[in-house]
């Protein structure tokens, strides 16, 4: 399946500037969508495929900055670039800090904008692919057994296979077994490969609920 087109929302209440900002990314081949404030924008719905903001830090209702922060608290954050014609240095702070990608004051050219939305949709495509590879190392990790589970946990800890035997009261047969088991069913090639992959703070989180759950239910 071909990749997603990325797609450029933009959120300005004059439609001028959106007409003249929609045609500019059109122009190089992404896919540009406006909205006229911020809560047109919430009320849409966003396509799975690398994307980016452009909006106005000022707008009536809902601003840039407070659409910003609303976006940044959600499950599906966006890399957000903020255009103003009346921006100071202590909000172009504030939206940096919130993570805003670049603050730019018009008028601006338009090569600095597309670089800012290059290098937003880059980092937003990035962040998809973590997504999508942490998806599949929570569904292995959850055909594991609670005790190929407990064993795994003992494996990234560095743990002999008769020291796992031991705190688990089992063989070192038995250990090395299962040990194998988890190997296969987290395709891990090597050892260091299965660290890494339990080394990941989303799956470490994840393997800390399960084995919290069997061990306290």
């Amino acid at each position: 399946m071909a990749n997603p087109r990325p797609i450029v929302y933009i959120v300005d209440d004059e439609p001028g500037v959106r007409n003249s900002l929609s045609s500019l990314v059109r122009s190089v081949g992404l896919e540009a969508r406006t909205f006229a404030g911020g809560a047109e924008f919430l009320e849409s719905r966003r396509e799975n495929a690398p994307e980016c903001l452009v909006v106005d830090v000022r707008m009536p209702g809902i601003s840039g900055l407070d659409l910003q922060n609303q976006l940044s608290q959600s499950s599906f954050p966006i890399p957000v670039i903020f255009i103003t014609g009346h921006g100071d240095i202590s909000m172009a702070v504030h939206a940096m800090k919130l993570g805003a990608v670049e603050f730019l004051t018009k008028p601006f050219h338009d090569q600095d904008l597309l670089g800012a939305i290059y290098r937003a949709i880059r980092h937003s495509s990035a962040v998809r692919q973590q997504q999508a590879e942490m998806a599949v190392m929570r569904a292995r990790f959850a055909s594991l057994t609670p005790r190929e589970a407990e064993v795994m946990e003992g494996v990234v800890q560095g743990l002999l296979n008769k020291q796992i035997a031991f705190q688990l009261g089992t063989s070192e047969k038995t250990v090395k077994v299962h040990r194998a088991r988890v190997m296969h069913k987290m395709r891990a090639r090597s050892l260091p490969d299965l660290v890494r992959m339990a080394e990941c703070s989303a799956l470490a989180h994840h393997c800390e609920h399960l084995l919290c759950r069997r061990l306290w239910p």
